[in-house]
């Protein structure tokens, strides 16, 4: 299964290589966006952009309300997580 964080580009950081910075929910990664350019996308419109990111490229553009509902779901999968984990910590031996 494949996994694609949303985050928004903040700012290029080599638009040769197609490098360029992302911000998940207040953490900043450099991430490729290769995938996500063509002559009508250049690298300088990506700036602004939610993307998915998975293994450190924008793997597709979204907008802001996907970015969100899905940000949403996975924190709520990660209280899911942890809620298990404690029944599971706290079951009958």
């Amino acid at each position: 299964m494949c996994l694609g964080i949303p985050g928004r580009i903040v700012k290029i950081d080599d638009a040769d290589k197609k490098l360029a910075t992302v911000d998940v929910s207040g953490i900043k990664r450099q991430v490729n966006v290769a995938c996500i350019v063509d002559e009508a996308n250049p690298v300088s419109s990506c700036v602004g952009a939610w993307v998915l990111i998975h293994v450190g490229f924008a793997m597709s553009r979204i907008d802001e309300a996907e970015a969100a509902e899905t940000l949403k779901i996975l924190r709520e999968l990660g209280e899911a997580q942890a809620e298990m984990e404690a029944m599971r910590s706290s079951g009958l031996r």
